[in-house]
């Protein structure tokens, strides 16, 4: 039978404690048996019933069991700062973001109400009623967070309270057999999992989308912008009528001067005029075209080469609506959502709200909401336009 360190028992009593001693030899308890699990006397681990088995020193087995605790009140004191920093930093955040997010909400509710206030009351007291109640959810899923994690924090609290004590108080012997204790009580601290990003935590601005709403919003606000193409940047591969409306394909290039405004290989164009903050509509029709794209796009929108900087759609700085024959998609960034149309759209309204964070395309005919999509503008907007088949034409 070998002990840690490499060293018999045979002939040493062992490191036992005053007055604990073997009542079958009369020896200090100086051993631990690794298999019995009890502190035995040199005798009984070398002759007797503990014969053959693992025995080690029992202060060296309760400095092992200390080290363990040592490691364990360390781990609860990190997974208490971890709690202790997501209450103090995320949830006071998360809680002022849903309260600013409800107050946005509020705002973009009535503004776009305005617009058509005898026809809407009912519809405007429905949206602010789910307003308040996803105000509400979000609010007190914050406060069941905090409450969980104050319990959380009670109960690594008083285990760890509880852990001190255990090391302080308790000498070897005592430390030895109160060790199935111990970690039956740390098991539950196990069960207590780190902070996690949670949704339930958000505002859901979802909810304050309306059909009714925005097809009323888009009917009221539409062709309100004097929009016109700035021929400084129309592409070789487009021709621009003289009222600098419409946009004409041309398959052969044309000897357009060069200036760094240009687009030299999309077939793209801007409008002349930044939008820099408000709601800004204005109209194109595409009746004769099967490949154009329309939207807005930030005047950095890089201007030369082939890559995706410069094609419509494929870059963080335009959002359009697109035709490719009987296909109509939304693109931002390389992410294209293909949309199911009932009708082509002879004409396709294009409005943007840059204080409420808003981009929606219209059928102003058909009175349908053809897309929208949230976006935190950064920059100032231009309207965008590109055509590969025919021409298409802003509307007066």
């Amino acid at each position: 039978c070998v002990r840690e360190g490499g060293v018999g028992p045979q002939g040493a009593e062992g490191p036992g404690l005053p007055g604990e001693r073997c009542p079958e030899h009369d020896l200090e308890l100086g051993w631990f048996c690794a298999e019995h699990r009890r502190a035995v006397c040199a005798q009984c681990a070398e002759l007797g019933g503990c014969s053959g088995h693992r025995v080690t020193a029992l202060a060296e087995k309760a400095a092992e069991l200390r080290n363990k605790i040592v490691d364990q009140c360390e781990r609860l004191q990190l997974q208490s700062a971890a709690i202790t920093k997501h209450m103090a930093e995320v949830l006071p955040g998360k809680n002022q973001s849903a309260l600013s997010a409800a107050s946005w909400a509020r705002e973009v509710v009535i503004q776009r109400l305005t617009f058509v206030r005898n026809v809407c009351e009912n519809e405007e007291q429905r949206l602010l009623e789910k307003v308040h109640a996803e105000e509400e959810r979000a609010h007190q899923s914050i406060l069941t967070q905090r409450a969980h994690w104050t319990e959380s924090l009670k109960k690594l609290a008083a285990l760890r309270t509880y852990l001190v004590d255990m090391i302080t108080n308790l000498d070897d012997h005592g430390l030895v057999h109160a060790e199935q204790e111990i970690f039956e009580r740390t098991e539950a601290a196990e069960g207590i999992l780190e902070p996690q990003e949670s949704e339930k935590l958000n505002f859901n601005q979802k909810c304050v989308q309306s059909p009714l709403l925005h097809q009323l919003w888009a009917s009221a606000v539409l062709s309100l912008e004097e929009v016109h193409v700035d021929e400084k940047t129309v592409s070789p591969r487009l021709a621009l009528s003289d009222d600098k409306k419409t946009l004409m394909f041309s398959p052969k290039a044309k000897p357009y001067p060069v200036c760094p405004e240009r687009f030299d290989h999309w077939p793209n164009a801007l409008a002349a005029k930044a939008f820099h903050k408000g709601t800004h509509a204005w109209r194109v029709s595409v009746a004769k075209s099967c490949a154009y794209k329309l939207g807005i796009a930030y005047g950095s929108l890089q201007r030369k080469g082939a890559g995706s900087e410069a094609r419509l759609g494929y870059n963080p700085s335009s959002w359009v609506f697109s035709r490719f024959d009987k296909e109509f998609r939304f693109s931002h960034n390389g992410h294209h959502q293909v949309l199911e149309l009932a009708r082509c759209p002879t004409q396709v309204g294009v409005v943007v709200d840059l204080d409420g964070g808003e981009v929606l395309f219209y059928d102003p005919i058909a009175c349908v909401i053809l897309h929208s999509h949230q976006e935190a503008f950064t920059e100032s907007i231009y309207p965008v336009l590109a055509v590969a088949d025919q021409s298409i034409s802003l509307v007066q």
